[in-house]
């Protein structure tokens, strides 16, 4: 009979590695914070090299062992070169965070189609392609891995009148969340775990308009835990979805985002 493991080893991501899209800032460098001071070795993608200086600078300080490549994920042509580039560095990829999106505000009846294309090239189209790629050349030939898909809140329901007018954004993270479903029942088989995270609003680039336009203080009251996300609420979903803690959890979504969904 073999003993449990403990709940720290079961977390420890020592020897492990990962790749984080979308990782120079915001929600996937929070990720990144928290997988690599478990110990895994960290790979960033995102399209701004500087960013990426940033963020393996501030990785670094806090003991973490990272590294960044540049790509835009939005244009196929540079997914395989990212995959081998990561590959190179890591040996082999533990962990796959599908975290690089984009998002666009227009009325339905007058979204610009090139905006729809963009949002849905990057938000769903690449993670596809980047999780095929992974999935061909590390995982499924080593029957283990972990694979986290970001979602939103948005994909769970549509816009009232007088919210947000993101259609394309909310559609694709609609889409990422049956992705992780149908991704999940063909991967378990090989020993890997497909899973979401549905953030609700956190600060960042990306919702830095909206803040401004409902305000902060209005946004907290909606939530039943009265108040928006910070800069630790993903971390430690990411690492039971990313660890040893959740091997027996795959094709689910999670939302955090203070109960807003619930309610």
């Amino acid at each position: 009979m073999t003993t449990a493991r403990t709940v720290k080893q079961l977390f420890d991501l020592t020897g492990k590695t990962a790749l984080i899209t979308g990782g120079s800032r915001g929600l996937g460098l929070q990720m990144a914070e928290a997988l690599g001071e478990q110990g895994a070795k960290i790979v960033l993608s995102s399209r701004k090299q500087s960013d990426l200086d940033e963020a393996v600078a501030h990785l670094k300080s806090r003991g973490v062992d990272a590294s960044a490549i540049a790509a835009d994920l939005s244009k196929e042509a540079a997914i395989k070169p990212l995959v081998d580039e990561a590959l190179q560095r890591l040996g082999h990829i533990d962990i796959l965070i599908n975290n690089a999106g984009a998002t666009w505000g227009a009325p339905a009846e007058d979204h610009p189609v090139e905006a729809w294309d963009k949002v849905m090239n990057l938000n769903v189209r690449s993670i596809f392609l980047v999780s095929q790629e992974v999935g061909k050349r590390s995982m499924l030939p080593r029957k283990q891995g972990r694979i986290i898909n970001i979602a939103s809140i948005a994909g769970l329901a549509g816009n009232g009148p007088g919210t947000m007018k993101t259609i394309a954004y909310n559609t694709s993270k609609a889409a990422v969340i049956n992705f992780t479903r149908a991704l999940a029942g063909e991967w378990g088989p090989y020993g890997i775990t497909v899973n979401a995270i549905a953030p609700g609003f956190f600060p960042s680039k990306m919702t830095k308009g909206l803040l401004e336009q409902l305000g902060e203080e209005k946004l907290s009251r909606e939530a039943p835990l009265q108040r928006i996300g910070d800069d630790e609420d993903l971390k430690g979903i990411a690492m039971l979805f990313a660890s040893d803690a959740g091997k027996h959890i795959t094709g689910q979504t999670l939302a955090v985002d203070g109960g807003v969904s619930a309610v």
